[in-house]
C-alpha cells in the first residue's frame, strides 16, 4: 500500500476554479424541519434527508459534520430492484438512526401489475466520538435465491460550516485526488490555511470493487447544472457490491466514516472497523450515566414526562469534549454545533435544578476563554465573555473573526449572573474563589468598555466588519427595529441588557460580602441602583406600558413592543405597577398566540410571524419572561405559557421544544407552524420547561444558607401531580411532590439526603 506521505507530493492538487463563491443557500430546498433526520454525539452531527441519505450532492442542509467541517456532502446509497420504498425512519437516540426500506419483487420476476415487497433493507447509523458507522441488513423473503447487487455513492467537499450556510468564499483551498484501496477510501484536502484535512471510509466487507472521480458521473450533470453546489473537482467514491442474496438469510454490511487526526499518518488504516452492537452499548452506558446524575421529574402526564425526559437527553447530546480537553454544551445542531457564550450560559441558568454540572463547565470555560486583549477584528476586549468560537478552516484562515467571536453584548453580565445562581445551587465557595478575579475583569469590562459612550448603558457599536450588526439574543440584521421596521443607529442600548447588569451587580454585591470585600459590595449596590432609576426613567413609555426595545444612538427610546423588556421582570427592574400593566400587555392577544408569547407585537408594522425575531415564539425567551413574572407573584398569569409549551411540544417529533417556531395566532385544531430552519435539538429550547417549572413552583434555593425555598408554588392546570427527585442543593438531594387540588397547590417533602436541608413552603 503507497504511503500517503510520499504519494501526497505526487497527487495533482484540484482547485474550485470558476465555481468558487457559488451560493448554496440560493441552490437547493429547504427540507421541512420535521423530515430531516438529525443525530449528534460529541464533535459530530449527521443530518439526513428523509430516506437516511445525504443527496443531492451539496446539498445546503445536509451532511456529517466535524468541528465545523463537512466530511460527507454526498452519502447515497443505490439498490437492484429500483428505488426502494421507505418504511419507517427514526431516531430513537439521539446519537442513533434506524431507516427501513423495502423493494418489490418486479425486478425479480413478480408482477408488474402486482407488485410485493420481497427486499427488507434496515439500515442502522450511530454516531461515536469521531465516527460515524453504519450497519446495513438486507433480507431476501422471496423463496429463491436473487442476484443482487448496491452501489455506496460518497463525497466529501470539506466545506466550512459557513460556507455550507451560504457565506461567499473568494477561493477555496486544494483537493487531492481521491484514493481508493481494498477496504478504505480516502479523501484529502489542503485548506487555504494550510492545514491538510483527512477522512476515510473504510468497510468491514470489502467492496467487489471501487471507483474513484474527480468529477461528477455524467447522470448527475443535471444535479450540478441545477444546484451549482457540486465543484467541478470535488473528489468522489462509488463502491460496489455484487452478491447473492439467499431466502430468509440476512446479509450484514458494516463500514464507518471518519476524520483522520493526520491524514499522513499510515497508522490510521489499520484500525479495525468496530461493531455497531458494541458501539450502541457503550453509547447507552453513556447516556444512562448522565440521567443518573439527573434530577428527575415525573408527573401524571406521559406526554409532558416524555417532553422533560427528550430535553434531558438531547442535553447530553449538545455536550462535547474540545480538541483541549475541555467539557461543555454547544448550542444547537445543524448550524449552531460549537460554543455560544450567551446561549451556554442561558441553558445553564435554566438547568441548574436539572444538571449544575453544566453551569459549572460553562463557567469555567468562559474564563479560560476570557478576553486579554483589543482585538478590532474579533472584537475582544479585556474581560469580556466570548460569543462564539468556531473551528473551521474559514476561521483558522481568518476569513471570519470566530476565533473565538466577541462580539455579544450581554454574555459578560449573564456569566456574572450565572457564578451567583451557581453559588445559591451550590454553595461552593472554592469554586466561588476560583472564578472570583474572573468575575472582577468582567466587572471592569462593563465599567470600561461596555459603556461606548459614557450615557451610563451598556451598548454596542460593531468594529469588526465581519462581525454582528446586532449583539443582544436578536441577533438578526433586522432583530431590533423601529415599530416601522426602520433600522437604528448605533451605538444601541438594548433594555434587556441594561437589566443584566443591574442584576449582575446586585448579584457580585452579595458574593463581595461573601469573600469578605464589603467596599466592593457597598459601591457595586450604588451602581446598580442608579442604573435601575436610570432605566426606569429612560426606557419606560408610559402610554404604551411597557419598557422600549432600546435607545439608539441619538438616545431616542425604540418604542417597539417586545419581549425583550419582560426580561427585565426576570432582573427585578421594574416598579410592582409597572410589572401589573407589563404582564397585562404580555399576555394580550397582540403577544401571546396561544402557542406562546410572541417576540414582537402583531400591532406593529414590522410584525412577521414568520420571521426570525420579529413574531417569532421562542421557547428559552419564553421561560426567561414567565421566571420574571413568577417573581413579581403573576405565577397564575404565566401558567398559560407553561401550557402552550407543553402543548407545542406535544405535536413537535419526538417531544422536542425547537429553536423557535412561528409566531401566527393559535386556531382550533391547529398545530404551531414550523420555522423552517429552526435548530433542533436546540440547548436553551431543552432547558426552557425547567425554568418555567421553577418559575410557577417557586424553587428558590440558597445553599449557603441550608435552606430551599418554595414560595407560592402553582402547579399549571394540565397537571394535578408533579414529583422531583434527587434535587441537588449544595450537598443534599431532595425529593419534593406537588399536588394540585383545584386552584391550590400543596407540596411535600419525601425525602432528604446528605446535609441537613430546611425546606420552606412559603405562601402569602
Amino acid at each position: 500500500m503507497p504511503n500517503p506521505r510520499g504519494a501526497l507530493a505526487e497527487l495533482a492538487p484540484a482547485t474550485m476554479g470558476a465555481v468558487v463563491g457559488y451560493d448554496r443557500l440560493r441552490c437547493v430546498q429547504t427540507f421541512a424541519l420535521e423530515a430531516v433526520h438529525v443525530l449528534k454525539h460529541n464533535r459530530l452531527f449527521l443530518v439526513l434527508d428523509p430516506m437516511g441519505q445525504i443527496a443531492p450532492p451539496g446539498h445546503c442542509g445536509l451532511g456529517l459534520f466535524f468541528d465545523d467541517t463537512r466530511l460527507l456532502s454526498h452519502y447515497e446509497l443505490h439498490l437492484a430492484g429500483g428505488p426502494p420504498s421507505l418504511l419507517s425512519a427514526q431516531v430513537p437516540q439521539t446519537f442513533f438512526a434506524q431507516i427501513d426500506w423495502a423493494i418489490s419483487d418486479r425486478a425479480f420476476g413478480g408482477s408488474t401489475w402486482d407488485p410485493k415487497n420481497a427486499v427488507h433493507v434496515r439500515r442502522e447509523l450511530a454516531l461515536e466520538d469521531e465516527r460515524l458507522l453504519e450497519r446495513l441488513t438486507l433480507t431476501n423473503y422471496l423463496p429463491e435465491p436473487i442476484d443482487f447487487w448496491m452501489r455506496l455513492d460518497v463525497a466529501n467537499d470539506f466545506a466550512d460550516i459557513f460556507e455550507v450556510r451560504g457565506w461567499q468564499r473568494e477561493a477555496r483551498g486544494q483537493f487531492y485526488a481521491p484514493r481508493a484501496e481494498p477496504q478504505r477510501l480516502v479523501f484529502l484536502y489542503r485548506g487555504r490555511d494550510g492545514q491538510l484535512l483527512g477522512s476515510e471510509v473504510r468497510f468491514r466487507r470489502p467492496p467487489t470493487r471501487v471507483e474513484s472521480h474527480l468529477g461528477p458521473a455524467d447522470e448527475e450533470h443535471r444535479w450540478r447544472e441545477r444546484y451549482l453546489g457540486w465543484p467541478e473537482t470535488t473528489p468522489r467514491h462509488f463502491a460496489y457490491w455484487q452478491l447473492t442474496l439467499p431466502p430468509g438469510e440476512p446479509q450484514e454490511f458494516e463500514w464507518e466514516v471518519r476524520p483522520l487526526a493526520d491524514p499522513e499518518a499510515e497508522a490510521e488504516a489499520q484500525e479495525p472497523v468496530p461493531e455497531l452492537r458494541s458501539v450502541l452499548h457503550r453509547l447507552r452506558r453513556i447516556y444512562d450515566g448522565w440521567r443518573a446524575g439527573c434530577s428527575r421529574w415525573r408527573s401524571d402526564v406521559e406526554e409532558f414526562d416524555a417532553t422533560l425526559q427528550q430535553a434531558i437527553h438531547d442535553l447530553r447530546a449538545l455536550y462535547f469534549t474540545t480538541p483541549e480537553g475541555e467539557t461543555v454544551i454547544s448550542a444547537g445542531i445543524p448550524w449552531y454545533s460549537t460554543v455560544f457564550g450567551r446561549d451556554s450560559l442561558i441553558v445553564s441558568l435554566q438547568t441548574l435544578s436539572v444538571q449544575p454540572r453544566i453551569a459549572v463547565d460553562t463557567l469555567r470555560y468562559l474564563a479560560r476563554h476570557q478576553g486579554t486583549k483589543e482585538d478590532p477584528f474579533t472584537e475582544e476586549q479585556p474581560g469580556k465573555i466570548l460569543h462564539e468560537l468556531r473551528r473551521g478552516e474559514m476561521a483558522r484562515a481568518r476569513e471570519i473573526p470566530h476565533l473565538p467571536y466577541y462580539g455579544t453584548v450581554d454574555a459578560t453580565p449573564l456569566w456574572l449572573i450565572l457564578l451567583h445562581e451557581t453559588w445559591r445551587w451550590t454553595g461552593d465557595l472554592a469554586l466561588l474563589r476560583e472564578l472570583w478575579p474572573h468575575a472582577l475583569r468582567a466587572l471592569e469590562w462593563i465599567d470600561r468598555y461596555g459603556d461606548v459612550d459614557g450615557d451610563g448603558f451598556v451598548e454596542y457599536a460593531g468594529t469588526s466588519p465581519k462581525g454582528l450588526v446586532h449583539q443582544g439574543w436578536k441577533d438578526s440584521s433586522d432583530g431590533v427595529p423601529w415599530p416601522d421596521g426602520r433600522r437604528p443607529e448605533p451605538p444601541i442600548a438594548l433594555v434587556e441588557v441594561q437589566g443584566y447588569v443591574y442584576d449582575a451587580k446586585m448579584r457580585v454585591a452579595q458574593l463581595a460580602d461573601v469573600l469578605g470585600e464589603a467596599d466592593r459590595a457597598a459601591r457595586l449596590r450604588r451602581e446598580a441602583e442608579r442604573l435601575r432609576e436610570a432605566i426606569l426613567g429612560r426606557f419606560w413609555l408610559e402610554e404604551l406600558g411597557t419598557f422600549a426595545l432600546a435607545l439608539d444612538g441619538r438616545k431616542r427610546p425604540l418604542p417597539t413592543v417586545t419581549t425583550n423588556a419582560g426580561h427585565l421582570l426576570w432582573s427585578r427592574v421594574p416598579e410592582p405597577a409597572q410589572a401589573a400593566r407589563m404582564v397585562q400587555g404580555l399576555m394580550s392577544p397582540a403577544m401571546f398566540s396561544g402557542w406562546g408569547i410572541r417576540t414582537l407585537s402583531a400591532q406593529h408594522r414590522v410584525f412577521n410571524p414568520m420571521s426570525y425575531h420579529n413574531g417569532s415564539v421562542w421557547p428559552h425567551d419564553n421561560s426567561l419572561v414567565v421566571l420574571g413574572m413568577c417573581l413579581y407573584g403573576y405565577a397564575r398569569e404565566a401558567l398559560p405559557v407553561v401550557a402552550a409549551m407543553h402543548e407545542a411540544a406535544v405535536h413537535m417529533r419526538n417531544h422536542r421544544l425547537p429553536e423557535l417556531f412561528c409566531g401566527m395566532q393559535r386556531g382550533e385544531g391547529m398545530r404551531p407552524v414550523l420555522y423552517p430552519v429552526s435548530c433542533s435539538p436546540q440547548a436553551w429550547a431543552s432547558g426552557a420547561l425547567f425554568l418555567m417549572l421553577q418559575g410557577v413552583l417557586g424553587i428558590l434555593p440558597d445553599a449557603p444558607a441550608g435552606v430551599l425555598h418554595l414560595r407560592e408554588p402553582t402547579l399549571p392546570w394540565f397537571l394535578r401531580e408533579l414529583a422531583i427527585a434527587e434535587l441537588q442543593v449544595g450537598g443534599t438531594k431532595v425529593a419534593l411532590e406537588f399536588r394540585r387540588h383545584h386552584d391550590r397547590t400543596l407540596a411535600n417533602v419525601l425525602a432528604v439526603e446528605g446535609a441537613p436541608l430546611q425546606v420552606r413552603v412559603e405562601f402569602s
